[in-house]
Order: structure tokens, then C-alpha cells, then sequence
């Protein structure tokens, strides 16, 4: 397996203390730069208006196999949540895509730590990528009903 990055994320947030658990629930603008070499694969970009960007956690942990969340204090398995800390730490983000000029992207609904690398960007359709009533732990929607 070769994984390469196509670009970097410039985020507003320098350290894991500094990101939110979630980033859609956030206003902060991201520019995710995609590098030169990649710049031809963003042609009719602009037409979407939201991306899902799988990017890389560079700082994660990778040997945790049981983790908290934010939401409650009990250990969970960590494919059971969606911890950045995990044997390959690859996160995404559903993001809407504010702006494009030339390889330089401006998004906001992003948790990615500053310079983190970007592994891919898709195109997010709400018509193949939404599951209706999907079963989850519950534990976020538990977490925003309490602090509401």
C-alpha cells in the first residue's frame, strides 16, 4: 500500500486541544492547498457544493484499540467511534466548498488539525452518500439534547 498526499490543510487549529469533537458544528474557514501535480483533478470542482476530504492524522496515536469520546466517559472500541487515534488514523470530513481559486480550496465544517495531509477528495451527494436512520451508539445525539 502507497498512500501519497495531494495536498495540506491550513486549519485555524494548531493542536488536538484546539480542534472542536466536530467540525460541522463549527463556523472556522479551512484552505485545503492541493499541490501542483494534483491541481488537474480539481477541474468542475467548483460545481459541487459540499466534498467529503479524507486527510491524513498525523499526530494520532496509532496503538489505541479502546478510547473515550467527548460525549460520555466510558471506553468504547475505537471502531466504534470516530477517534482520530486508531491503528491508520484516516478521518474525513463532510465540508462545503466555499470558494475555489486555482488549487487553493476554502471549506468550513472541517476538525483537522493544521497541516495535516490530504489523502483524497470526493464529491459528497446527498442522494448515495445519506443513510436514512442509520443505528449509531446514540452518543452524540444524547451529548447535544443534554447541552442544548
Amino acid at each position: 500500500m502507497n498512500l501519497v498526499p495531494i495536498g495540506i490543510i491550513h486549519s485555524p487549529y494548531r493542536e488536538t486541544k484546539d480542534a472542536p469533537p466536530q467540525g460541522r458544528m463549527k463556523m472556522d474557514v479551512f484552505t485545503i492547498e492541493i499541490f501542483e501535480k494534483y491541481s488537474a483533478g480539481l477541474k468542475d470542482l467548483e460545481m459541487v457544493s459540499h466534498l467529503i476530504v479524507l486527510y491524513w492524522c498525523d499526530r494520532a496515536q496509532r496503538d489505541l484499540l479502546q478510547v473515550t469520546t467527548p460525549w460520555d466517559t466510558k471506553l468504547h472500541g475505537v471502531f466504534a467511534t470516530r477517534s482520530p487515534h486508531r491503528p491508520n488514523p484516516i478521518a474525513f470530513n463532510v465540508v462545503d466548498l466555499l470558494e475555489r481559486k486555482g488549487n487553493l480550496l476554502k471549506v468550513k465544517g472541517m476538525d483537522a488539525l493544521d497541516k495535516s495531509p490530504v489523502l483524497d477528495i470526493k464529491p459528497y451527494n446527498s442522494q448515495i452518500d445519506v443513510v436514512l436512520n442509520a443505528k449509531g451508539l446514540g452518543l452524540f445525539e444524547k451529548w447535544r439534547k443534554e447541552n442544548e
